[in-house]
């Protein structure tokens, strides 16, 4: 959630500077740019079904295609890349900002489409359909029953977590370097601010790997024979 709280900051702040023109006439304002996100929602989860799950039955064997741990794995994984094309998008930005003289801008339109912005913001809007499914899925299935709405707040908690950290870690940047500067937002270092949040990500990608290698499965509940024999004598 950390990397997800940026899609509503600073990409917009990269969309105002950007050409958003679809016509002569109409320009698409900066946050309306999050459309994008539910559009690839959308389509992510009309052909999750259709196609996706097909695809990971064949490929892993298994008649319900991915297993929850699978799935947020992919959605962590997908999150990495996702802020990892926007810091590449932001070198971009800045490159054709320095070629036509607009880094001391703060009104100029830099001549950089916009839609550059979509691939992160669909990689987010994918990643938000994997992961937290991938997680309310896990606590429904393995956690005890007594504990299921306690682990389903602890989820929504650490989504809540995210956003603060998003903002500790914003504050702390702000101090103690001029990657994000208040004024002149073309002269900072945005996508430096990117590669630290993929560097984390990277990093708790890999602790999840690690900790889901470990976890076992809770086994399936199965009725006990002797039930199930006295039931068809009765019958």
């Amino acid at each position: 959630m950390t990397a997800s709280a940026q899609q509503s900051t600073f990409s917009q702040q990269q969309a105002r500077t950007m050409n958003r023109h679809l016509t002569n006439s109409f320009q698409i304002p900066p946050g309306s740019m999050s459309v994008f996100s539910y559009l690839s929602m959308l389509i992510t989860i009309s052909l999750y079904d259709r196609i996706l799950i097909p695809v990971a039955r064949r490929f892993t064997g298994l008649d319900r295609g991915i297993t929850f741990l699978q799935r947020i794995g992919v959605g962590l994984a997908v999150s990495v890349f996702a802020t990892l094309a926007a810091g590449f998008v932001e070198g971009r930005r800045k490159h054709a900002a320095a070629v036509h003289g607009l880094l001391d801008s703060r009104t100029d339109t830099i001549p950089i489409s916009v839609f550059w912005l979509v691939p992160q913001y669909a990689l987010h809007a994918l990643q938000r359909h994997l992961r937290p499914f991938g997680h309310l899925e896990f606590f429904y299935d393995q956690a005890p029953e007594s504990m299921r709405s306690t682990a389903t707040a602890l989820f929504w908690g650490a989504i809540s977590a995210g956003s603060y950290v998003s903002t500790f870690l914003v504050t702390i940047i702000h101090h103690a370097s001029d990657w994000l500067p208040d004024d002149h937002f073309n002269r900072g270092k945005l996508d430096y601010f990117y590669w630290l949040i993929t560097l984390l990500q990277m990093l708790n990608l890999g602790c999840y790997l690690v900790c889901a290698s470990f976890y076992t499965l809770k086994p399936v509940q199965q009725r006990p024979k002797v039930a199930s024999v006295e039931l068809s004598s009765k019958v």
